[in-house]
């Protein structure tokens, strides 16, 4: 998902601080004998941009799970989550994923 969000703040040509964007993964397992079962995974990011590119930038949050070829491998087996510490010129905003409505359309 990192590499497919940075992907997205490329191709929409917005300039973000390399050396600053960051992920943090976290997951949640459980023991099935002696194997691990992968229950959950959450990405945080953390990220800067010039402030005229927040609105593209949050576009591109929402939109890269979409893109992610190992999101969409696991997403039925796995739940994945992500929120972003989202630096915009002046304003630091905290964006959380939209939870997916879990009935189906």
């Amino acid at each position: 998902m990192y590499g497919t969000l940075r992907g997205a703040l490329a191709g929409r040509k917005i300039a973000f601080d390399r050396d600053t964007y960051t992920a943090t993964v976290e997951g949640r397992i459980a023991g099935i004998g002696k194997t691990i079962h992968i229950k959950a995974i959450h990405v945080h990011y953390e990220l800067a941009v010039p402030a005229e590119a927040r609105e593209a930038t949050e576009r591109a949050l929402a939109a890269h799970p979409q893109g992610c070829p190992a999101h969409q491998s696991v997403k039925n087996a796995i739940r994945i989550t992500w929120s972003a510490t989202l630096k915009a010129g002046d304003q630091v905003l905290s964006i959380i994923e939209e939870e997916p409505d879990p009935t189906p359309a």
